[in-house]
């Protein structure tokens, strides 16, 4: 990468949404004088009492959890989204459009230990939990009213996280989601006009490259890409072609699972602190047909900048214009490339 482009302002396009980031490399110099976030340094129990997602224990509307030993997975409590969806059928005003929209939301508990995160389990652990993601693909993408099926995680206070207890939700919208949806058409342009998938491509030449590849194994890349926009973004993503979760082998599995615990740790030593994120899984629509254009991947989005208090704000000309991040995707992949990949609370 030209050393220009890690001390000058340039715009970097990204392929997937079409849009565009302003990186400001010289903007890593200037003083911070601004909010500083509280370091989370809480010593959690193995199982709180009063935590609704802890095996046993009792959730807001009265139901008891079983005593489970592994995965956990159940309906919303308060779910966004219900499986009765309203008629829109009046007639609208095309500047105030209305359109039902009906789904399922699921909670998938990680483990029954609730001072645990991914970062601090055992791939094997983790492994279950792909298996989990995995079967409830396949289940709600069998179901005709959905069309879409979101995989996500938020950790972390500052991310909306409402408990600490290691979970993820799903939400299987009857659309596709317009972040979805927009890769969904950005891919399938790509291979038309090119005979190509776009991230097999992407992939193939970070891998040559190098500078923005954080961690790899076997079936896995994690880098940070070209365009993200958060300070340290990762998309993680399968070296062989494939459109959904439920196309990996076991092997597969087992090298995203290993690949899962590898990004928590590497996150967490970055600041020594619990690293907050939200992460995603973006993948093809259900009942999709001809879907070749579709490669999976992951997206990893901390808020963290400069230290364990100090995280970025999408405000201002972010908000207004377009979004903007100062420190370099190369410079942010070294230095999560260069970390240990054993976690900092189990150092000697």
């Amino acid at each position: 990468m030209s050393n220009n482009l890690q001390e000058h302002p340039h715009k970097r396009f990204n392929p997937l949404t079409g849009e565009w980031v302003l990186v400001s490399p010289h903007r890593t110099k200037r003083p911070w004088q601004g909010r500083q976030e509280k370091n989370q340094t809480d010593v959690l129990p193995s199982h709180d009492p009063e935590c609704y997602l802890c095996p046993s224990n009792v959730r807001n509307r009265g139901v008891i959890n079983p005593d489970y030993k592994d995965v956990f997975v159940f309906d919303n409590d308060f779910p966004a989204l219900l499986e009765e969806s309203i008629n829109s059928s009046c007639d609208q005003d095309e500047l105030f459009r209305v359109e039902p929209e009906s789904g399922v939301c699921r909670v998938v508990c990680f483990s029954p230990r609730h001072d645990l995160t991914i970062s601090r389990m055992k791939p094997k652990a983790v492994r279950k939990v792909v298996d989990v993601w995995c079967d409830q693909f396949s289940e709600l993408e069998d179901r005709e009213e959905i069309g879409y099926v979101q995989i996500f995680e938020n950790r972390g206070d500052i991310m909306g996280c409402s408990n600490p207890h290691p979970h993820g939700q799903i939400w299987a919208t009857s659309s596709i989601p317009v972040i979805p949806a927009l890769e969904d058409s950005r891919q399938k342009e790509y291979l038309q006009e090119k005979g190509k998938c776009m991230l097999c491509r992407y992939a193939e030449r970070e891998l040559e490259s190098g500078e923005r590849v954080v961690f790899e194994n076997g079936s896995f890349v994690a880098l940070v890409p070209f365009w993200a926009v958060w300070p340290f973004e990762i998309m993680l993503l399968p070296k062989a072609h494939m459109g959904a979760i439920t196309d990996m082998d076991g092997s597969q599995k087992d090298d995203l699972a290993e690949a899962l615990v590898n990004m928590g740790i590497r996150y967490d030593n970055l600041f020594e602190t619990s690293f907050p994120y939200s992460m995603g899984i973006h993948q093809r629509p259900t009942h999709e047909n001809g879907g070749d254009h579709w490669h999976w991947h992951i997206h990893y989005y901390p808020p963290l900048l400069r230290s364990a208090t100090v995280r970025k704000f999408m405000v201002g000309f972010e908000m207004m214009g377009m979004p903007q991040r100062d420190i370099t995707a190369e410079q942010s992949a070294k230095r999560l490339r260069d970390l240990p990949e054993i976690h900092f609370q189990d150092r000697d």
